[in-house]
């Protein structure tokens, strides 16, 4: 049996919509992702996050989850914490809408590639997550969810093909981002919450 592990990376954030608080948008797009996290089947769940924020993790949690804390906020740092898995994925932790198939495709093409890569909806810098076979590729370079893009990884690959692009989905960094949510699709609660409650002032 594969031992498959997804974890939420607890980066911070760089926007949050006018009159929210961004402690409380960062606090809520987390708590929707981990909660997302913990529908899914056949595969572990967990958070990496920098000691200084461990509070947060802390606050969104589901009892059983793992945490992991890591010197730096990075894919390279989350993946060298784990132990005991067959693959891993780290996804970003401000996309609080992300279907659970979107997920499920980026760990699918580990059965034939080693890597496999889902890039951010609208083609332009940044990841929303990172699947690999543990133990890591030493050839997968350092990689920052803001700025490293598709092209990256496959050009430190041995063959590009050894990276599998999956489907993108859109992370919530910006006012076109957040204009995408659809609100009659099920989930996102507490970023649904707080951008409809009294936080907001405007």
């Amino acid at each position: 049996m594969v031992r498959r592990v997804v974890v939420a990376l607890l980066a911070p954030v760089t926007w949050a919509p006018p009159g929210i608080d961004p402690v409380q948008w960062r606090t809520a797009l987390a708590e929707d992702v981990v909660d997302l996290l913990a529908t899914l089947n056949e595969v572990e769940t967990a958070v990496a996050v920098t000691p200084a924020d461990r509070r947060l993790a802390d606050a969104v949690i589901w009892p059983g989850t793992a945490v992991h804390e890591v010197a730096e906020p990075t894919v390279n740092a989350a993946l060298a914490a784990l132990t005991g898995y067959d693959q891993a994925a780290v996804v970003a932790a401000d996309a609080p809408d992300l279907p659970g198939l979107t997920l499920g495709k980026l760990l699918r093409p580990l059965t034939s590639r080693p890597v496999a890569v889902a890039p951010v909806e609208g083609g332009g810098p940044g990841l929303l997550g990172v699947a690999t076979r543990l133990p890591v590729p030493g050839w997968l370079p350092e990689l920052d969810l803001d700025a490293a893009v598709p092209a990256d990884v496959r050009r430190a690959a041995p063959a590009p093909g050894d990276v599998a692009v999956t489907p993108a989905w859109r992370r919530l960094r910006g006012p076109a981002d957040l204009a995408a949510l659809n609100p009659a699709v099920e989930g996102w609660d507490a970023t649904r919450t707080l951008l409809s409650g009294p936080a907001r002032r405007g």
